[in-house]
């Protein structure tokens, strides 16, 4: 295992129009892994090609045709574990994939949670029902990963701002999909229950506001800068200690044809 490990995720809003971004930061940066999320591809139209060429010879992907999908690829060797299917449903919002070998491995695991819709009610609302039920087997796993498997990485797009300086406005956006009470409690038991460590706030503690998505639908997103921190990376507890550096990368929101999320990129030390 190398002595230093950077891990990057990214909501990248289709891996194929947006390819060239992709292959950008990946040159730009160099993550020695990169997570994706809403790929929106199916496994026999994924751009390995790109990936190949940038380096990134190690992959391991989840995708379906036009929504959702997951992916991770690296310049380390990687060995696929699973891709699960959370609430009983085929819809590729999870992959793993192990690093390393014996005692030091890294198992790193790539979630996509449903944003929810509209409506913050289950029973008027089936996607907020299929996100909160998705949530419950979250803490369930992260209940199992911290028994089993405490070298474990989560990251992903959560759909979920849990703290108060996560969101622009914490009072504005308590009855908006992915700041509701209900939502943000249940991303907090997922947490202590996993006894994941959230890295980016160990990094920079409240009362500090860290975003990692803004609207399409806001005309100047950089200047009204309403925000949410949607995506997140855990550690496990065998990590503890081993968080060196973390970064949230804005500018890519101002790219050319952007994703509405940027990427969140950590580096471990290993040594």
């Amino acid at each position: 295992m190398t002595k230093t490990l950077s891990i990057a995720t990214w909501n990248i809003n289709s891996v194929r129009l947006r390819i060239d971004l992709v292959t950008r930061f990946l040159a730009e940066q160099q993550p020695d892994v990169l997570c994706l999320q809403e790929t929106k591809c199916p496994n026999d139209a994924f751009p390995h090609a790109a990936f190949e060429k940038a380096g990134y010879r190690y992959r391991t992907i989840a995708g379906i045709k036009g929504y959702n999908g997951v992916a991770i690829v690296s310049r380390l060797p990687i060995a696929p574990v699973e891709a699960r299917e959370m609430c009983g449903k085929p819809d590729a919002r999870h992959i793993c994939a192990r690093l390393g070998e014996g005692a030091d491995a890294i198992t790193l695991h790539n979630f996509y949670v449903p944003a929810g819709g509209d409506i913050a009610d289950p029973e008027a609302n089936p996607k907020f029902a299929h996100k909160l039920a998705f949530l419950e087997e979250l803490t369930r796993f992260s209940e199992t990963a911290r028994k089993t498997d405490p070298r474990s990485v989560l990251v992903g797009d959560l759909n979920i701002a849990p703290l108060e300086h996560d969101v622009w406005s914490h009072k504005q956006l308590l009855d908006v999909v992915s700041h509701t009470p209900i939502e943000t409690k249940g991303l907090m038991e997922t947490i202590a229950t996993g006894d994941w460590i959230d890295a980016m706030r160990l990094l920079s503690p409240e009362p500090k506001k860290l975003y990692s998505w803004w609207s399409y639908r806001s005309p100047d997103w950089d200047k009204a800068d309403k925000g949410r921190r949607l995506d997140h990376v855990w550690l496990g507890k065998g990590l503890d200690g081993a968080l060196k550096a973390g970064h949230f990368f804005r500018e890519t929101r101002g790219w050319e044809r952007p994703s509405d999320h940027v990427p969140v990129m950590v580096t471990l030390d290993l040594s």
